[in-house]
């Protein structure tokens, strides 16, 4: 009886079996490279007898595609892994690889460094990369060798293809809903600056107030709550006769409400309150937070499902968002 009756065969196994080396039994059973046809024949012979199932990720190894996927986040720190919204991104994505025996790794690209995907660019267990927070020079930086490996969550290129809310649609919504429902003092708190899909909600907010005649009223936001409790306080006292105020992310808006009771206003009988993402706390809350969904979880499965497949994809592919009304509007 042989060891392998005890175990899974391994590669050395067969190779053992079938009198070849290592290396040939992998070429042999990868399809790729040279072997003779009696070391081929000898090799399915062993394959035969020990029942031996190539592992996805030794196969993906021999064959340099690579046994990890990568999602990459640009950041200003590496407190940005710790981001709810990544994790999220990084949950979805292993629902899509872990059947294909592809693991998901965690990756800070601080912003400012050229050089940052160059560590994942020569790292050959690497079989693809999500880039999250996108910024065209991150594009700009990606290496031609990665070009067919690389998709964005935001932003796209010719050589990149994208994957995102249409949150421009989203906040289109949620600002009609406030003018619907009488508000007509409208401020914004938005996302950062240097963050391109952040910019869409923005063009589309003084769009719309241009149009209608209203005041622009743009506070710069970061997505956390803390400063959506701060800019509350400065909406306040820039503009004492503000009724409603739109944060782009639903930590912001909530901590809008904290800031807005901090100053003793009431919500939403002196000042509506809206988000966008539709977080699990936001039907929670007291009052529930009026926002737009964000399917970020779609999002993530399309953008590892293009990896894995390998088959060219629309340069943009914009999910849709919808108006969810609650009590803070």
């Amino acid at each position: 009886m042989t060891a392998a009756a005890h175990r899974r065969a391994t590669l050395e196994d067969v190779a053992r079996v079938a009198g070849v080396s290592r290396s040939t039994a992998s070429r042999v059973i990868a399809g790729t490279g040279f072997a003779s046809p009696a070391a081929r024949e000898q090799v399915s012979a062993a394959v035969d007898q020990l029942r031996y199932v190539p592992n996805p990720a030794a196969r993906a190894l021999v064959r340099g595609g690579g046994v990890r996927l990568v999602v990459a986040v640009l950041g200003t720190s590496a407190a940005v892994l710790d981001d709810p919204y990544v994790h999220q991104v990084v949950g979805s994505a292993a629902r899509v690889c872990t059947p294909s025996g592809v693991g998901v790794a965690l990756h800070w690209l601080p912003i400012g460094d050229p050089r940052a995907l160059d560590q994942l660019d020569g790292d050959r267990s690497v079989c693809g990369v999500i880039l999250v927070n996108t910024t065209e020079e991150l594009l700009e930086a990606v290496p031609r060798s990665m070009r067919g490996r690389v998709v964005s969550i935001g932003v796209g290129s010719a050589t990149v293809p994208s994957f995102d809310v249409d949150n421009a649609a989203g906040s289109e919504a949620v600002l009609r809903h406030l003018y619907a429902t009488g508000r007509r003092r409208i401020a914004m708190v938005t996302g950062p600056r240097w963050l391109p899909c952040a910019q869409r909600p923005v063009r589309t907010y003084r769009r719309l107030m241009g149009e209608a005649g209203l005041p622009e009223r743009v506070l710069t936001g970061d997505f956390t709550a803390a400063r959506g409790r701060t800019a509350a306080g400065e909406a306040l006292r820039h503009w004492p006769d503000v009724d409603a105020i739109y944060a782009i992310s639903d930590d912001t808006a909530l901590g809008v409400i904290a800031g807005l009771r901090d100053a003793g206003a009431q919500v939403p009988g002196d000042v509506a309150v809206a988000g966008f993402d539709d977080i699990p706390v936001a039907g929670l809350t007291t009052p529930a937070l009026t926002t737009a969904s964000h399917p970020v979880g779609r999002i993530a499965v399309a953008a590892a499902t293009a990896l894995l497949d390998g088959r060219p994809v629309a340069p943009v592919t914009f999910f849709p968002s919808a108006l969810i009304t609650r009590a803070s509007a």
